[in-house]
């Protein structure tokens, strides 16, 4: 394992420096892709490590789509154009081609032995000085630091889907995380749009502790009979005001993901409520998993 650079400035440096400075993304599925999206909008060069070769052969037009569908939103013109975006990210299937990457997010999919093992791999491929930041739902950061010689330079950054369109990032300090990790990280969101909001480490931090519950329980309304799922939706819409009811917002985000960070709490807090219900499981194991397969609790068009 690398040892730890003990200078502020150093790490601080990766995200600040010059046009040659990489910033790394492990996973090029849809969040992976989408902060890439972000990174190359804002002017850094960007490499996506993935090792499937059919989430690199579909993420170049991923991400032209994501970028085309950003700008129709995006009041503010984006800091680059389209091509330099687009050019600004390297897609491979080798860790270590993020040898150079002075801060590195990580988007695996939501299974603990898997972020573990990524984070091992990093600790050994990266500089003394990298900064490692998680994108994980649920999995506490200190669990994913102890695989790291370097535990003051990791932290985790809660993107939220779809990153490009969301303005807030749920930054999650670890125990050992440095002031200057952090400040790295917080500045990293500034440049590209985004504002950090900081709590502290635990299984699924406010976001989906609270969520993850909810989603939960409104899937065990829909199996019990209570309300069809747009009733669940509606009620949370219209009588609450929220923009997109929990069953909605578990499309959007995949029930697949939604039952892996079930799991993962179920595993880090030993609480049964945490324990997906029958109607969440038989979805997953059908494919029906959201937007991005067409269709889950609500049906939509093309899959996403």
């Amino acid at each position: 394992m690398n040892e730890p650079s003990s200078a502020t400035e150093g790490v601080q440096g990766g995200v600040h420096g010059g046009a040659g400075d990489v910033i790394g993304v492990v996973g090029a599925g849809t969040m992976g892709t989408g902060i890439a999206q972000c990174l190359a909008e804002a002017g850094h060069r960007v490499v996506v490590v993935d090792p499937g070769e059919q989430a690199l052969a579909t993420a170049p037009a991923r991400l032209r789509d994501g970028i085309r569908l950003a700008r129709m939103f995006r009041e503010q013109p984006a800091a680059v154009p389209m091509d330099a975006a687009l050019q600004a990210v390297t897609w491979t299937r080798r860790t270590q081609d993020l040898a150079d990457a002075r801060f590195v997010l990580e988007c695996a999919p939501e299974r603990i032995p898997l972020k573990e093992k990524v984070f091992r791999e990093l600790d050994d491929v990266c500089g003394a000085d990298a900064v490692f930041a998680t994108v994980t739902s649920a999995i506490p950061v200190e669990r994913l630091a102890a695989h790291t010689g370097r535990p003051r330079q990791v932290l985790g950054m809660h993107f939220m889907n779809p990153a490009p369109l969301k303005e807030a990032v749920e930054v999650v300090r670890g125990p050992r995380t440095a002031d200057e990790t952090l400040d790295t990280a917080l500045a990293l969101l500034a440049g590209i749009g985004k504002t950090g909001i900081v709590v502290s480490d635990a299984p699924g931090f406010v976001s989906n502790r609270v969520l993850m519950l909810t989603v939960n329980e409104a899937a065990t309304v829909v199996e019990q009979g209570t309300a069809d799922a747009a009733t669940v939706d509606r009620v949370f819409q219209e009588c609450f005001g929220h923009t997109m009811g929990p069953l909605a917002t578990g499309d959007l985000i995949g029930l697949d993901t939604i039952v892996d960070t079930l799991e993962v709490l179920l595993e880090c807090t030993g609480d049964q409520r945490f324990v997906p219900c029958g109607l969440l499981r038989g979805m997953v194991a059908e494919g029906r998993l959201g937007r991005k397969s067409g269709g889950g609790f609500h049906r939509y068009g093309s899959p996403m």
